[in-house]
């Protein structure tokens, strides 16, 4: 009988045979597996304990439920079909109960906790030493040392909790995908630009609306649908209607997240009060840069203080121009047209449109320029497969072999850029295989993926991108060249396996590259003369990079001090009008509006489609920022390709991992401790 495709362990996946009739034996044979290998350690005889066979091969016991589990996980992500989600929901209460009861089994932890407190144990550097230390903190902070009826209990919340934000996670998409918005009348397309009109014409036409004869146009709240309608259409009826669908996901029967959210809140709140913490954000944040929810909440309303002033000057001017242009009084935007004034007084006040940027960024020009980018700074050698040479979940996906200077195969990856209903909104990076070091000496190859949303071709065009969207395909690269870089010999410490608030620096770090003239210039060529940004339109971009730089900061603020707060005083908000307590606890950070606007929290899926995920760590985004602004200084300074600090990036930051505390690797390649200054003057703060 051949092995169930899920267990394979072969490096080019199978996807074809990843069917969700087989998931449920796949994940219930892994499970099998690595609970028989989570037994031994813990039946292993107490004179008998050596690093290998208790903290190694705890490591590898979960390792192919670990690269099984990743393949269910991502193809629920990237092909979501009912067969699927049924499968992926019958099988993640026995993987949660799993995961949850390992720190639980108190003859395992015996054994761990025996042979760390042994002379062998204490005699371990480097690497070793920081995985055992890294389990001995994990294992306690599960609940190790707890009696076994709250053992149990442990157990069962992160099984609710693995169910409920799975549920949250469904109901956003599922939102999304119910709410369209149909226009049979090209007047009330005005003001849009003409790639836009062009993409809800063919939604329409792939929903089967309309004919070549007498068109109709389709707008969907997906990003590259939504934005374009909500920054450029005349019409403000549409925008209200998105908008109003927009505010919507997840607030009504059957995709009401509210109740979900309470029950999440509660649930984290009764972990931490059960292993002893005060509140879950100090749980989360103990062990990361932060080390408290109360350092992450100050780090944060110091950034709100000083965006303050500009923050209020922005709202009003906006509130000004409006008036200049309508004949009428300054008072508050409507909700839905905060988006269509910022960009006719970003025009005006700089002469600059984004969408003039959009014909110089086609698609396979940016990630060849990326590549080449990767090549001068990393020396890798980045070279895509032929299509159909590999196989892929979707023919749009494409598969890439990454090589170093030494010509070491480091790593390949799959990319998948563009929207589907099937497929989840946002964008993001993940692994399937971990490779790194190995035991005889050699080196395995990592795989790794990026996904998106971005504008797509159309009618054979080519995908012309929006100028965020680049920095979007390179804030994911820089994830994905942390796990494929890493040169860290126990897998759980790979990669973007890292304290959270330090996870950003390397993907935050390559969108600076974006705005530099240098660095466009190998890639921004107009798609069809193949010439450069004009010099003037480039001025007016930088001029343009901190216009309302108060209001975006303002806006990360907002999200960052919302999700601390709700872990800190949990139990304010899972009583009474949850939305409404939300609001009231980060208004001054909202710009005014009528209606007011609502918070995102039921769409929030950074916080609540994971039992953890950015729970409590949504700052770290910012914190984040304050890294990444001052590393790439030394760009600035001594070469924007510098091969030389380029390589002390791989060697200081990315090829570790979490094998060293974050605050030493940063420290290491900086020769300091980070510099807030940097950010602030980046944004126009200082």
């Amino acid at each position: 009988m051949s092995e169930n495709p899920f267990l394979d362990t072969a490096f080019e996946l199978p996807w074809s045979k990843l069917t969700a009739d087989l998931v449920r034996p796949g994940i219930a044979e892994a499970l099998i597996r690595a609970q028989a290998a989570v037994d031994a350690i813990a039946t292993r005889d107490l004179g008998t304990l050596t690093f290998e066979n208790t903290f190694l091969a705890l490591e590898r016991a979960t390792e192919t439920l670990g690269v099984a589990w990743g393949k269910v996980s991502h193809l629920q992500s990237v092909a979501d079909s009912p067969a699927l989600r049924e499968a992926h929901n019958a099988v993640l209460p026995d993987i949660s109960a799993f995961y949850a009861r390992i720190p639980l089994n108190t003859a395992l932890w015996e054994r761990l906790r025996r042979f760390s407190e042994s002379p062998e144990a204490r005699g371990l550097t480097g690497v070793r030493k920081r995985f055992l230390d890294e389990t001995v903190a994990d294992f306690r902070q599960s609940g190790a040392d707890l009696p076994s009826e709250k053992r149990a209990r442990l157990e069962a919340i992160q099984a609710e909790l693995s169910q409920l934000t799975q549920r949250y996670s469904e109901n956003v998409l599922d939102a999304t995908n119910a709410w369209q918005l149909i226009v049979d009348d090209p007047e009330r397309l005005r003001g849009l630009p003409e790639r836009a009109k062009e993409a809800a014409r063919h939604a329409a036409r792939q929903k089967g609306y309309g004919t070549e004869d007498r068109p109709v146009w389709r707008f969907s709240l997906q990003g590259p649908s939504l934005e374009p309608l909500m920054s450029y259409g005349e019409d403000g009826e549409l925008r209200r209607l998105a908008w109003q669908g927009a505010s919507r996901i997840g607030a009504l029967d059957p995709y009401a997240n509210i109740p979900l959210m309470r029950r999440i809140l509660a649930l984290r709140s009764e972990k931490a009060e059960i292993l002893g913490y005060q509140n879950f954000g100090d749980m989360v944040t103990e062990r990361r840069m932060a080390k408290s929810a109360g350092a992450a909440l100050a780090f944060i309303e110091d950034i709100e203080r000083r965006a303050r002033d500009a923050f209020v000057r922005e709202c009003r001017e906006l509130e000004q121009f409006k008036a200049s242009q309508t004949g009428g009084e300054p008072g508050s935007l409507l909700a839905w047209e905060v988006g269509f004034w910022a960009e006719r007084l970003r025009k005006a006040s700089y002469d600059f449109d984004e969408e003039a940027l959009r014909p110089y960024f086609p698609m396979d020009r940016v990630l060849s320029g990326l590549y080449e980018l990767a090549a001068r700074v990393f020396g890798l050698r980045i070279l895509e497969r032929t299509p159909g040479t590999v196989e892929v979940w979707h023919p749009e996906v494409r598969f890439y072999d990454v090589h170093d200077r030494r010509g070491r195969h480091v790593g390949s990856f799959y990319a998948d850029w563009h929207p589907r209903e099937s497929k989840r909104g946002g964008a993001w990076m993940n692994y399937l295989i971990t490779g790194g070091p190995t035991a005889d000496g050699g080196r395995a190859p990592h795989l790794g993926l990026i996904c998106g949303n971005l504008t797509p071709p159309v009618d054979g065009k080519p995908a012309l991108l929006t100028h965020r969207e680049v920095e979007t395909v390179f804030h994911e690269f820089g994830h994905l060249l942390h796990h494929l870089l890493g040169e860290v010999e126990i897998h759980s410490l790979n990669g973007v396996n890292v304290a959270w608030d330090f996870v950003e620096l390397p993907s935050q770090i390559m969108e600076n590259w974006c705005w530099e003239r240098e660095s466009l210039d190998l890639f921004a060529r107009h798609h069809v003369t193949g010439d450069p940004i004009p010099e003037e339109l480039f001025s007016r971009m930088r001029a343009a990079r901190r216009f309302r730089a108060g209001c975006s900061t303002m806006r990360q603020v907002q999200y960052a001090k919302m999700d601390l707060l709700m872990h800190l005083r949990a139990r304010e908000f899972v009583e009474g009008d949850l939305e409404a307590k939300l609001r009231a606890a980060v208004a001054d950070t909202m710009i005014p509006t009528e209606p007011p606007a609502q918070t995102i929290a039921r769409r929030f899926t950074h916080i609540f489609a994971d039992p953890v995920g950015y729970a409590s760590g949504y700052y770290s985004y910012k914190w984040a920022e304050v890294l990444d602004a001052d590393a790439f200084t030394r760009f600035l300074n001594e070469g924007l390709f510098s091969e030389r600090v380029g390589g002390e990036f791989v060697e200081h930051i990315l090829s570790k991992g979490n094998s060293e505390d974050p605050a030493d690797l940063f420290r290491r390649f900086m020769g300091r401790d980070p510099n807030p200054q940097a950010l602030l003057l980046r944004a126009g703060l200082a």
